[in-house]
């Protein structure tokens, strides 16, 4: 029996009233999450890499571990469990994985992630996760068309299940660049330089490469592949929940990966002018960097070429 509205939402607050009735559906499996010494966390706000790199995550280990990479799963979050989401999809993510380390995702800042562990954070322009993000909701929670660029603030500010806002997740970890704990740069800079990028991230997990191995990995972490495996990349343990609980569909589009990027010039000038102003208040006088443009270049030439 489904609660909620029995079918996707037309409106901003018809979305809050599926999620409520979602939220309240009684768990039976979850139970938080039991960190381990090693564990790794894969900690990119929405719309902001953190797909691609799960599965760089996952493949770099696989390899390792086995010699051969892993898409025997129906969710990517399935093998690396989105703790975030847990007790909305009443998923418990605790013990042994395919691999070692453990890895996590979730778009949470540092101060409410569980202390001690590795941190893996790409880092994207705000107004590209909006578009992302809208383009991602429209036509699997919300009714396609029927809430538009400019009335999706709200639900872009939110930040997902157990969330947190754009900004407060990117001042968190902008103060973690250069700590040993944390692996930071922009989903930019990992995209174009992938094969660096998998030598980086295998290094922080305390994986040894090899030509072939990076080879394989950038192979399945380009956009064509996982195109081509977007049923795999498609939130599919969160659409059971949403079609049990309020009706939505299981095969609606919830896929993560796209054939082409989003585009920030999509945006309304009226978004882009309260985004501009958000981050005139809350991260100019934090950072110095009066825009995304100027913290990307900071952090790109931090991270090294």
């Amino acid at each position: 029996m489904t609660a909620g509205l029995g079918r996707r939402a037309r409106s901003v607050e018809e979305f809050g009233a599926n999620v409520a009735a979602i939220m309240a559906e009684p768990l039976h499996h979850f139970r938080p999450l039991e960190n381990e010494p090693g564990d790794v966390f894969i900690a990119c706000w929405a719309k902001s890499g953190t797909t691609m790199m799960q599965q760089m995550f996952h493949q770099i280990r696989m390899i390792a571990a086995t010699g051969s990479s892993d898409m025997d799963f129906d969710d990517i979050s399935r093998v690396v469990p989105w703790e975030d989401s847990a007790p909305l999809i009443d998923h418990d993510i605790n013990g042994p994985q395919r691999a070692t380390p453990r890895g996590f995702k979730s778009h949470r800042e540092y101060e409410r992630l569980p202390a001690g562990m590795r941190y893996v954070v790409t880092l994207r322009d705000p107004k590209e996760t909006y578009c992302s993000f809208h383009r991602f909701f429209d036509g699997w929670h919300l009714e396609r068309g029927a809430v538009g660029l400019e009335e999706f603030f709200p639900l872009w500010l939110g930040g997902g299940p157990n969330g947190c806002d754009y900004f407060t997740h990117l001042l968190s970890w902008y103060a973690r660049a250069g700590e040993s704990d944390t692996l930071l740069t922009t989903y930019r800079w990992a995209a174009r330089n992938r094969p660096a990028m998998i030598r980086r991230l295998a290094g922080f997990i305390g994986i040894e490469t090899t030509d072939a191995l990076v080879a394989e990995v950038d192979r399945m972490t380009s956009r064509d592949f996982m195109y081509a495996h977007k049923n795999r990349f498609d939130d599919a343990m969160v659409s059971a929940a949403l079609e049990r609980r309020v009706g939505i569909p299981a095969d609606s589009d919830s896929t993560k990966v796209q054939a082409t990027a989003s585009d920030a010039k999509e945006l309304p000038p009226s978004i882009a002018a309260r985004i501009d102003e958000m981050w005139a208040e809350r991260v100019l006088p934090v950072t110095g960097h009066r825009d995304w443009a100027a913290m990307a270049r900071g952090v790109e030439e931090r991270f090294g070429a």
